[in-house]
This record gives structure tokens, sequence and C-alpha cells, in this order.
């Protein structure tokens, strides 16, 4: 009897990279795909294939295995997309080439797996960006349930491109008769995530900050006052599996519901390190002013729950993102290829 096969577009990616290795111990035979290898470790991917999915080509030939396995995937995870944290997402200067890319990747996608005789099940990662505005601006209450997504007014770019792609995966899955499986992300942190350049979200943001300060102060954009939930990395990769094992196939939420305030989050930050060091709260863009995940679906359909505490995955977080600082400045100080001592 062969592996299970599976395809994971944006497999050098935090979370993409986190899948291939969940699949590998699950036995699967996998193939990556993505414009670059993963930046902490090395891939475990049977296959690592380095191509622009914008390429239509490209897409079709990552799509097809080789003779050995058939010529299709049993599954195809879809987590490649152009993001970031708030500095990248929510300044507008980014926005033509966020929706421009990510959208064409999932035009590109679907059409060729529309033209398989038999296609694989399909996993789409959408965000809980996709919710309207006008629901989250309250802070201590934001209405984030799967149901409350329309009347649709995201807040940014990023959120309308999701939540057209949502639309996509699902027309296609009933003009072509596709099995598709869609989540909205919470925020998803932990280990082996982009911890600075810009493009880094908030739990990385301030575990960096705080790791590089002995003294002075931490910047906080905006009052401080906005709340988020934040979704361990593991939690979030087992979430995703369950969905694919299940008959479900409403657009379910995965995130923690439990919420916090980002100077809250800096603090907690602070308390992990040891440090006490001031916070100033700065302009900057901060999204919308409260979300939360509401995870009465995920429940019912999955029975599923996160098993980290926000202070437990910060925890691991902090003390990985404060080994890179520390190597980092090592190799300005030693140079790349050289150890101190040595």
């Amino acid at each position: 009897m062969k592996n299970k096969t599976a395809l994971v577009l944006g497999a050098g990616g935090f979370i993409g990279s986190h899948m291939v290795k969940r699949l590998k111990a699950e036995g699967y035979w996998v193939r990556g795909v993505d414009l670059k290898y993963p930046e902490f470790s090395d891939t475990e991917a049977d296959e690592f294939v380095i191509a622009d999915l914008r390429n239509q080509s490209k897409v079709t030939t990552v799509l097809h295995l080789t003779e050995t396995y058939g010529k299709g995937f049993d599954e195809v995870y879809q987590f490649a997309a152009d993001m970031g944290g708030a500095g990248y997402i929510f300044t507008g200067e980014h926005d033509a080439d966020v929706m421009h890319n990510s959208a064409t990747i999932n035009l590109n996608v679907l059409k060729s797996i529309s033209l398989f005789s038999s296609p694989p099940k399909i996993f789409y990662s959408s965000s809980a960006c996709i919710y309207p505005k006008g629901n989250q601006l309250d802070p201590d209450n934001p209405l984030c349930s799967e149901d409350s997504a329309y009347p649709a007014d995201p807040d940014s770019e990023y959120g309308w491109e999701k939540l057209f792609s949502e639309r996509l995966y699902r027309s296609f899955a009933r003009n072509y008769d596709l099995d598709v499986r869609i989540a909205r992300f919470h925020n998803i942190y932990g280990p082996e995530g982009t911890w600075e350049g810009g493009k880094e979200k908030a739990p990385a943001a301030m575990c960096r900050k705080v790791a590089e300060a002995d003294s002075g102060v931490i910047e906080v954009w905006g009052k401080g006052d906005q709340t988020r939930s934040f979704l361990y990395i593991d939690d979030c990769i087992e979430a995703v599996r369950r969905l694919m094992h299940s008959e479900c196939v409403e657009i379910i939420n995965i995130g923690s519901e439990e919420m916090i305030s980002i100077n809250n989050l800096a603090n907690m930050v602070l308390d992990i390190a040891g440090k006490q060091i001031e916070l100033r709260n700065v302009p900057g863009p901060e999204g919308v002013r409260g979300r939360n995940s509401d995870n009465a679906l995920i429940r019912k359909h999955l029975k599923w729950e996160y098993t980290h505490s926000l202070r437990e995955g910060m925890n691991k977080t902090y003390l990985w993102i404060a080994s890179q600082v520390d190597n980092s400045k090592e190799e300005k100080t030693y140079g790349k290829n050289t150890k101190k001592n040595s």
C-alpha cells in the first residue's frame, strides 16, 4: 500500500513548514513548494520545489506527481500568500501586491486542480481579517462568529482578498465537484516564525523588542488597549488536520478565545523575560480595535480545543526568539561563519 501524498504550497513559510513536519510524522509522502526554503530549519519534505505560484504553468507542474504515485496528490494545503504583520498589511503601501499576488496564486491553483479527473482534497487558509470592522469596534466585545462575516466590510485589502478567495474556493467546489476545507486563522504564532524585517506579527515583534532591550523603553503601536487572541502553532496544525479528516464543509475559525490587550501582551513578555522596562505607546498601524476567535462551530464539528495557554506558548516563543537575537548579535560581532572563541 502506497503512502498518502500531500502537496504543501507555501512550505517555506511558518505554518507551511510546520504542516510538512506534521504530515511526515503521520507517514505522508510530501512535496513542498515555495519561493524560498524554510528559514530556520531544514525542510522535512521528500521533495522541495522552488517555484513562483503566480505562474500557471509552474502550478500545473507541481500539482502532478511522478508515475510512482500516480498523477495527482491525495491532499493539497494552500498556505501560499503575500502577507505579514500590521506593519506590512495595514499601512496601505503593499495593497496592490497583496491582492494581486495572493489572488493570482489561488486562481492558478484552482484552475489547475479543476482539470484533474480525480482532484485532491484541498485546504485553504483564510484569515480572521475577513470580519467586518464594524463588528470589532469594542475591544472588549468583538463579534467574530463565522456567520457574522456578511454584510462584508473587512478593514484591509488583505482581508478583502481572503474573503474573495473563500468565495472562489467555494465556487470551484460547487461547479467542479471539489472537496474543499476552509479555515479562518486567528493570529498564529510560535517558534520558527518571522521575527524581524517588518513582516513579523505582534507576538514575535514583542518578543524581539524585549529580547533586544535591557533598558530604555519598549514601543507599542497605538494606545495598546486594542485586543487580540493568539493561537500557538501546534494547536493550529492539529485543528487543520482534524478538519481535513472530517466531513465539515463549513468555513470555521481556528483560533484561541484567550483575548488580551497588546499592552498586556507586552507586559507578559517582559515578565517571561524577567525584565523591567517601560512601555511607550506610539502612533502606528493597529488594525481593528478588538478581535477574538469564536470557537463554537469548531467545537461542534471537530470537538477541538486549543491546549496551549497564551502564557505557555509565549514562553516557548520568547525563548526561541531570544536565542535568534543572541545568534544575530554574535554573527554581527564575530562574523556569520565564525564562532566565539574559535
